[in-house]
């Protein structure tokens, strides 16, 4: 049976990207979600997209420069609270798929932390478009679904390539490549993302699609 996550939580339009209630709002019609993961300046896991707070909070500060509190402080003045992975974790109650995106570079104590965290999860993977990152943990701990990210310029022949890698469990990929018949002999699992309109969903429906705006 195809997956259907729900990317950054955005189900409805209504919610705001990455926060507790969008994932609750999936929870309640029973869609897995994709997130993002980065680590603030006192080592804290949280779900956000970006890199630094300049597009959501028009602050150009980095997040692995800024504190958990301090963010969420300025978050505040917009009505916006970033959660840390394990209240993500909390609400999810081990009933719904997660996809963990790690998008900065994270160190081996990060990777651990990550590890711990997410122990006692039955259904997640975590993925990157770092392949660091899925190949460090690997090196920690090879039993978990780990992916690779790929972007709608990434030469098919890479993908391919990329697939064969032990460390490499699943793929994850720009729409674009829903139609690209050489990747359909690569037998693991493949997702795609960010489909946003309804005919997409319907045409593919036996695919795994990472959605928004349901």
């Amino acid at each position: 049976m195809a997956h259907l996550l729900i990317h950054r939580g955005l189900a409805k339009k209504k919610f705001k990207e990455n926060t507790l209630s969008a994932f609750k709002y999936c929870f309640k019609k029973k869609f897995g979600i994709e997130t993002d993961l980065h680590v603030t300046k006192d080592n804290k896991l949280i779900c956000f997209h970006d890199f630094n707070l300049k597009r959501k909070f028009k602050t150009n500060k980095l997040i692995k420069n800024t504190n958990f509190k301090e963010i969420n402080k300025i978050g505040k003045k917009f009505k916006y609270y970033i959660p840390e992975l394990k209240e993500l974790i909390h609400i999810s109650r081990n009933r719904n798929y997660l996809m963990l995106e790690i998008k900065s570079l994270f160190s081996k104590q990060n990777l651990l932390d990550l590890i711990k965290q997410t122990k006692k999860l039955k259904f997640f993977s975590i993925t990157s478009f770092k392949e660091k990152n899925i190949k460090n943990i690997y090196g920690l701990k090879k039993n978990l679904k780990l992916g690779l990210c790929f972007s709608s310029v990434t030469p098919v022949e890479k993908i391919i390539k990329k697939s064969k890698l032990s460390y490499v469990k699943i793929l994850v990929m720009e729409k674009k490549f829903l139609t690209e018949k050489k990747l359909d002999k690569i037998k693991k699992p493949k997702y795609y993302y960010t489909a946003k309109n309804k005919i997409i969903r319907k045409k593919y429906y036996n695919k795994n699609l990472i959605f928004e705006n349901l």
